[in-house]
């Protein structure tokens, strides 16, 4: 059965995907971002009455409009919670007077911050110690959620993907460092990151998660979070990258990324067990299709 779809940040690495998604199989979309495009209206999460005209017929949404990362923003703290925070208030509050079936937030784990010390595999119901402006921001985001649901019973979950690569992604990404290099013929030395883990997922994946988020009859949780299904040091990364592009001439040094957490291993059985969630893409074949889109936009 096809629904009308609000979908925030359709211009962005994930919302093109579930934009994708979504048309394919024949829902009628009703995509929005801060920059308009084809398809594409241009709305900001803050003109309410924008978004109250444009949601007008949409009985469910999925929310992507963000300051995507970390890395993004740094310098305008406010720009992040503005968009973040407010973004995501004005989206429930929008769904809850619209009476919409379910709305489904792109959370991050950023959320989570630095994961306890000890813990093998990390659940979703540990504490959420962010230690970034962005991650509070997704923080803050989930717990809205939480309450609205709570309070006025909004149906609504939150999806936490961890590191997003892949076609789309022009932010700063190491993934993306080492294939441009590797393309241009360039060495790309890293000053850490030979033992530092990190949990990357590819945008396909992440856009399902979301669609069977959307899709589920019944969520018993609030929150999942979603990977790749790997769990890698930097080094065997570049390892893989070398594997697709063999002329990569990539270096580490030791220790973690300065700017990034240090987390041990996300527990993904829950997406798996409630959402029929299970990577798709291995982190080869993903980085051989990154590399294919860099490629082809050089």
């Amino acid at each position: 059965m096809t629904e009308t779809i609000l979908l925030t940040g359709a211009a962005g690495l994930i919302g093109r995907a579930v934009h994708r998604m979504l048309r394919e199989r024949g829902d009628r979309v009703i995509a929005i971002d801060r920059i308009g495009g084809q398809d594409i209206v241009a709305s900001d999460l803050t003109e309410v009455h924008r978004l109250h005209e444009l949601a007008a017929s949409a009985t469910a949404v999925v929310h992507c409009g963000a300051i995507s990362g970390p890395m993004v923003a740094r310098d305008n703290p406010y720009l992040i919670v503005s968009s973040n925070v407010v973004g995501t208030a004005n989206i429930l509050e929008l769904a809850r007077v619209r009476k919409m079936r379910r709305v489904v937030c792109c959370s991050s784990v950023s959320a989570y911050g630095n994961t306890p010390a000890g813990l093998d595999l990390v659940p979703e119901d540990v504490p959420l110690k962010p230690t970034s402006v962005y991650g509070a921001s997704k923080a803050a985001g989930e717990h809205l959620l939480d309450g609205y649901a709570i309070q006025h019973g909004i149906d609504g979950v939150s999806i936490r993907p961890a590191w997003v690569y892949g076609p789309g992604r022009t932010t700063d990404c190491a993934i993306r460092t080492m294939i441009l290099d590797a393309q241009a013929e360039r060495a790309t030395p890293f000053p850490f990151g030979r033992d530092f883990y990190r949990q990357y997922v590819h945008v396909d994946d992440v856009a399902t998660a979301l669609v069977l988020a959307l899709d589920a009859e019944k969520l018993p949780r609030r929150s999942y979070t979603i990977t790749g299904g790997s769990y890698v040091t930097l080094a065997e990364v570049a390892r893989t990258v070398k594997a697709a592009l063999p002329q990569a001439d990539i270096t580490m040094g030791a220790g973690p990324d300065p700017i990034d957490d240090v987390q041990a291993r996300f527990d993904i059985s829950a997406a798996e067990r409630d959402l029929g969630y299970r990577p798709r893409i291995s982190l080869l074949d993903g980085i051989r299709s990154y590399a294919q889109w860099l490629a082809a936009r050089r």
